[in-house]
């Protein structure tokens, strides 16, 4: 077993960066990693990974969902807030439809069964939008009207409305027990009657529980103070959201999933610094949790299925998206603000398959049902045409379909890499320069340039500045660069070349910054850059920000 997770995390790290440097999505290398180490495969992952694999994608698709209700922006949710409502109902009704009626001639299903495989192939991924939707929102793309964060809502509440659905079906076709209930006046309701009423009763459970879950964890974490630093804020948070999944499962009375998206949504709203520092944690967890989701959803594709239904399941599909999802996009955002750039880019950012596919395509297989096997070789074709194309579609059409607009920094991570630039001279002032950048770069993670602008020729002082960097710097990633010229001209030239985020600079003397002689390097240097400049007294080691 410990074999086994250890060649899941490190070839599905390396084969995921690798993709990633052939600019290709990473989840792809990651599945094909699951498909030759899974039983289909190498046969290289232990059984207990294996029946263990749903409850680790569970966990997996658990840190996205929270990582999405951190990043929702209420301002433009309520702006888009029908259209999100509509794509949470029509894209997905219209595509399950769709499938249903060209099964019936293509695959000879009734349409009962063509609508359970609907069902299966309507369902939109998690792991795959999710992560998509937050990097755009981190980039700027379609923020202005909401666009990922209607279409984030949307797909949380289409798996919903489909898996409820699926469940009715499935229901039917095993001539299982009817779900009917009678109603004290005598009145009967059939499932199909009950089935409004179980979806308002998903969401809007889904939605209080959330709230509440929400409030306890703000009460918890920043009020009792039952935590001394954000990685256990993390893990409390986490606990508390995968408690809202395994309860949705025991008392299928709402969506775990939108519970747990809910409450990241309502931590931004009732405590943002909490829900920052929980935003920051779950980035890390996605970390792992991404290698783990995707390697086992590579690993749970039964390729052996596919068989003869390669090409009529390619165009069961074809039409499901470009006829049936289709339909539903346009009417979803039929009066909207949206321009037709824009609705053509939910073809590349809405239709991704995965996680659900590989949750449920084997149940009705399972269940006996006629037409099972057909049914599970298209949901694994889904994956595996879906949830490459869609990783790969949405980074590259963004740019081209959608407006960017301004990042706002309080609803995603905005992760950069930091460069902090240390400008001294062979003085004994440097050591307190690198003393400060140093200070400044472990609070942040950061690079550090050291640089020394040679002024005279004195090849002993340099080498004097190198071992104190060596020295200061021993854990802070850095390098030493050498330039000719004036001074402040040098450092701010340097600065922008390296993109840093600032410049640290030290100041011979006790008086303010106001008045420094003109031709003072410091005040040179205030003046000219454009960005920000600390500087270090040379007695008093005094920073001073401007």
């Amino acid at each position: 077993m410990l074999e086994s997770i250890i060649w899941i995390l490190l070839m599905g790290f390396f084969v995921g960066q690798i993709a990633r440097r052939m600019r290709v999505p990473a989840l792809v290398g990651m599945v094909l990693v699951g498909i030759v180490l899974g039983p289909y495969g190498g046969n290289v992952i232990a059984p207990e990974v294996l029946a263990a694999a749903d409850s680790l994608r569970v966990i997996a698709v658990m840190v996205i969902l929270m990582k999405a209700g951190l990043g929702l922006d209420r301002e433009k949710l309520a702006q888009q807030g029908t259209v999100a409502l509509r794509l949470g109902f029509l894209p997905a009704a219209c595509e399950a439809i769709a499938i249903a009626l060209a099964s019936m001639g293509l695959l000879q299903f009734d349409f009962a069964t063509g609508l359970l495989l609907g069902c299966i192939i309507g369902a939109e991924s998690p792991a795959v939008i999710v992560p998509g939707m937050l990097r755009l929102k981190s980039l700027g793309w379609g923020v202005k009207k909401g666009i990922p964060d209607a279409i984030l809502t949307g797909s949380a509440l289409s798996d919903v409305l489909l898996l409820l659905v699926f469940s009715l079906l499935l229901a039917f076709l095993s001539q299982s027990a009817a779900a009917g209930i009678t109603l004290p006046g005598g009145l009967t309701l059939s499932p199909v009657q009950l089935l409004p009423f179980q979806i308002i009763l998903q969401i809007g459970l889904g939605v209080l529980l959330g709230w509440f879950v929400a409030r306890l964890l703000v009460s918890l974490l920043a009020k009792q103070n039952w935590t001394q630093n954000a990685v256990q804020d993390a893990l409390v948070a986490a606990g508390f959201a995968l408690l809202l999944v395994v309860l949705a499962e025991d008392f299928p009375l709402f969506s775990g999933y939108l519970a747990v998206m809910t409450t990241g949504f309502f931590l931004i709203e009732i405590d943002a610094p909490l829900a920052r520092r929980l935003r920051g944690g779950f980035d890390s967890l996605w970390v792992i949790a991404e290698i783990i989701l995707f390697v086992l959803l590579g690993a749970s594709i039964q390729l052996n299925v596919l068989g003869n239904t390669l090409l009529v399941g390619l165009v069961v599909l074809a039409i499901g998206t470009l006829i049936g999802r289709s339909l539903g996009w346009y009417l979803s955002t039929l009066g909207s603000n949206w321009t037709w750039k824009e609705r053509l880019f939910l073809l590349p950012g809405n239709s991704a398959k995965a996680t659900v596919q590989a949750a449920i395509g084997a149940i009705p297989l399972a269940q006996g049902i006629e037409g099972g096997e057909t049914i599970l070789a298209l949901a694994a074709l889904s994956i595996l045409v879906t949830a490459p194309l869609g990783a790969w579609a949405i980074p590259t059409f963004a740019p081209k379909l959608l407006e960017r607009g301004e990042v706002d920094p309080t609803k995603v991570s905005v992760s950069r890499r930091i460069v902090l630039l240390a400008a001294v001279d062979t003085s004994s002032l440097a050591t307190q320069v690198l003393t400060k950048v140093a200070e400044l770069a472990r609070r942040s993670d950061a690079e550090v340039v050291v640089l020394h602008v040679i002024r005279m020729d004195d090849p002993q002082g340099v080498e004097r500045l190198r071992r104190e960097a060596k020295r200061i710097l021993a854990d802070i990633r850095y390098r030493f660069v050498t330039a000719d010229g004036t001074v402040p001209e040098e450092i701010v030239r340097t600065a922008q070349d390296y993109n840093a985020a600032e410049i640290v600079i030290g100041k011979r003397g006790h008086r303010p910054l106001d008045e420094v002689l003109v031709g003072s390097v410091s005040q040179a240097v205030l003046e000219s850059s454009p960005m920000p400049v600390v500087v270090v007294e040379a007695e008093l080691a005094s920073p001073l920000t401007h």
